[in-house]
């Protein structure tokens, strides 16, 4: 059974958008669109905030978290600045995209295109219980590659 979640369009002018959709049927996350009227232009380096026009209400204990899509990554260098972004259940805004260009060419964003994708997750809030010390494992406070490369 799918979890129902609302949604509005907030800007004026991008109903013939489509409506965050998963690509295939086994896809975790959905397409979000630039809801832009005129393309931008990333040069490498350059970094914008991408709208998209919608807004959402998730269900108490949810989180919306905005990913990078990995083909643009992998082609273009183009990924997010705030990776993965959240949208916290509390919040109506429009989701916008912090979008950065890492590769060598210059890259266009038009109107309608695919720029980063939304997962559905559920998370659960904690009650921090201090205390004078963490019990022992084998790992330790090793960190940062401790555990070898292979």
């Amino acid at each position: 059974m799918a979890l129902s979640v609302q949604i509005s369009r907030i800007r004026d002018g991008f109903d013939d958008l489509p409506l965050p959709t998963y690509a295939t049927d086994g896809a975790a996350g959905m397409d979000l669109r630039a809801a832009i009227t005129d393309p931008i232009l990333l040069e490498p380096g350059d970094r914008a905030s991408v709208p998209t026009g919608i807004a959402i209400a998730l269900p108490e204990g949810y989180e919306c978290q905005v990913r990078p899509r990995s083909g643009l990554a992998a082609r273009q260098g183009i990924t997010m600045l705030n990776t993965p972004g959240t949208v916290d259940e509390d919040y109506r805004g429009e989701i916008q995209v912090i979008v950065i260009n890492h590769g060598r060419e210059p890259f266009r964003i038009c109107r309608g295109e695919r720029i980063a994708q939304a997962v559905i997750a559920r998370y659960e809030r904690v009650v921090w219980t201090e205390v004078k010390s963490l019990n022992a494992t084998g790992r330790g406070n090793g960190g940062f590659g401790s555990t070898g490369t292979v």
